[in-house]
């Protein structure tokens, strides 16, 4: 879904499709000088609250945070600003996830850090938003300006002199790095870190040192000047080429079909492709990692292609098909199950944000995949033979059996029950996982949203993500479906979610271990420590905050405890542990697993 970043504007360029144009768009950052500007007293004209009003312009209301010695006057000027919250978490991975899943909803996140031992703490987070195209804001308080260059060696570092190690890991997971040592530099590195991170639509990373934050600069002595981002440009040229070559290729082809693939989102691209499909009459269909970015409820819609575990007839439609268009995928060994896929190169055009391929013959740059897609929407003949193939073959979805009394619960019987909550108020969390799988099965009502974390694929992820979506999108209840493996790494931060009194609805799916791991490569190492898990919740709430939690084994349990969560416990945070058997699993994830552990176990290719 296209999301918008606070109060960003956004330059008019030479086309009024330009005028449209959101921050991560690959934009380049310019500032309006006609835009007001107020003075301020010296206490508000300081880098930490320059800094501060910075991340509420673009709409990063609420950071994420863990405090350290380096970051504490940081924290001060970030709570003393108007309109922005200040969230603690219980450690650096969950506010750098929770960062992340703001992101996901607003557009944009930030977290902030103390040096090194927080900094590379929430690396493998910002990782994962790098690997997803969320721009986030990593703000890490650094040491004293002082003593860099000194010979002296801190604490919170490796016990060198040297304090590059933190920059250097960051180097690799984000798109920009500014160091800020002084006072005179700080606002433009600030701005142009800022501005990059919506650009590139990646995480960015800011070093303040410890000494700084408080000190007023005449280069803060005004409110900063709007954000305006101008945005990248399609090659009119180019464009008219790639959809001539285009449109001869779709046109000619008898049972033509298109895939959404993840970029959609960095492209901004969603309704851009609806508009392709209505216009095209061709059957529509999503990579798994899109779930959640093409409406669900088109009327040519034919479900998820994920090669041997797409939803039911897609991929027989999606593979047999004459010329597919495929825009923005990404194929690595978890989306192609195990390099499965049996597509081929001379049938397809692949869009990607700003290119396009056709077949075997000729590549076009420099075109925004949303320019390309509404250009291409108005040569195209109307052709909806793959779709009606499809209604062809078409059969119902059967029902899970029909549990007898106090049956142990089954996975399946859980998310048809789960199915049933879901409207434009819900949103869905699927963590790495069992989840994966379940979840993709679920059919989205017009408004529901959708998020989890393919390409990364980091264990653990939902809880902090589920804590900064919620908090983002207050319009929606968020429901998270949980493994207890993954659970366990990250279980804390359902302390953070009581005391922003979020009425989150947790499914918890105890199954004793790692079941994606089982499935791919089975050994003692997948069987954890079962926990008490509604017991650990409740000593969590320890009465502050709104809290209910039920365990559930069987159906009528279920039932129950979902009539609670939706009806008089609505307002509160409901974490309902469901107990299901260790060999209770999709028939997608035997599938996949199968065929993943086939790639993995590939024998080296001889020399």
């Amino acid at each position: 879904m296209d999301t918008k970043i606070g109060a960003v504007e956004v330059s008019p360029g030479p086309s009024s499709d330009a005028i449209g144009c959101l921050p991560g768009n690959g934009c380049v950052s310019t500032i309006q000088n006609s835009c007001p500007s107020t003075a301020l007293v010296p206490s508000e004209a300081t880098l930490g609250r320059h800094l501060a009003r910075r991340l509420v312009q673009i709409g990063a209301t609420d950071v994420f945070s863990v405090p350290g010695d380096f970051n504490l006057t940081l924290l001060d000027h970030l709570i003393a600003e108007p309109g922005l919250n200040l969230i603690g978490c219980c450690n650096e991975l969950n506010a750098g996830y929770a960062a992340d899943g703001f992101a996901r909803c607003r557009g944009v996140g930030a977290c902030v850090v103390t040096f090194t031992v927080g900094g590379l703490s929430v690396l493998n987070a910002i990782a994962g938003a790098y690997s997803e195209n969320l721009p986030v804001i990593c703000i890490v308080g650094g040491p004293n300006s002082n003593d860099y260059g000194t010979n002296r060696i801190l604490h919170h570092t490796i016990g060198l002199p040297d304090f590059s190690q933190e920059l250097r890991c960051f180097q690799t997971v984000t798109c920009y790095q500014a160091v800020v040592n002084h006072l005179e530099d700080a606002h433009e590195l600030i701005d142009t870190a800022i501005s990059t991170a919506l650009k590139e639509s990646k995480p960015v990373y800011i070093s303040v040192g410890c000494n700084l934050p408080a000190i007023p600069h005449p280069t803060f002595s005004r409110d900063p000047v709007p954000f305006a981002l101008s945005p990248k440009l399609t090659n009119e040229m180019g464009l008219e080429a790639a959809v001539e070559a285009a449109a001869a290729f779709l046109n000619k082809a008898v049972k033509p079909v298109m895939v959404g693939g993840p970029k959609l989102r960095v492209a901004k691209a969603s309704e851009a492709f609806v508009e392709l499909a209505d216009a095209s009459g061709f059957a529509l269909a999503v990579m798994p990692s899109a779930k959640g970015l093409v409406p669900e409820h088109h009327p040519h819609f034919i479900g998820t292609y994920w090669g041997a575990v797409s939803t039911a007839f897609c991929a027989e439609i999606v593979e047999s098909a004459d010329a597919y268009l495929f825009a923005g995928p990404i194929y690595n060994d978890y989306s192609s199950v195990g390099y499965s896929l049996l597509l081929k190169k001379e049938k397809m055009i692949l869009v990607q944000p700003d290119r396009v391929l056709i077949g075997n013959g000729p590549a076009f740059g420099c075109i925004l995949m949303k320019d390309f897609l509404k250009a291409l929407a108005k040569r195209l003949k109307h052709n909806k033979t793959a779709f009606e193939n499809y209604h062809r073959i078409y059969v119902s979805e059967g029902h899970p059996l029909k549990c007898e009394p106090r049956e142990p619960l089954r996975v399946n019987v859980l998310f048809h029950h789960i199915q049933n909550m879901l409207s434009s108020d819900t949103a869905v969390i699927a963590e790495t996982g069992d989840s994966w799988f379940n979840c993709q099965k679920l059919k989205l009502p017009e408004g529901c949203g959708y998020e989890f974390q393919m390409q990364y694929g980091s264990i653990g992820w939902s809880v902090g993500a589920t804590l900064g979506y919620a908090q983002a999108g207050k319009n929606k209840r968020v429901i998270a479906c949980i493994g207890d493996g993954s659970f366990q790494v990250t279980a804390q931060d359902i302390s953070t979610m009581l005391r922003c009194g979020q009425n989150t609805i947790i499914f918890l799916i105890n199954n004793g271990g790692y079941t994606i791991e089982v499935e791919i490569h089975d050994g003692p190492y997948n069987v954890i420590k079962n926990w008490n898990y509604t017991g650990l919740v409740d000593a969590i709430h320890n009465g502050q905050g709104k809290c209910w939690t039920a365990k559930v084994h069987c159906e009528e349990d279920l039932i129950e405890a979902i009539d609670t969560a939706t009806g008089a416990k609505k307002d509160c945070l409901c974490f309902i542990e469901v107990i299901v058997h260790k060999d209770d699993t999709s028939k997608e994830l035997l599938e996949w697993g199968s065929r993943v552990s086939a790639a993995n176990s590939r024998p080296p290719n001889p020399q």
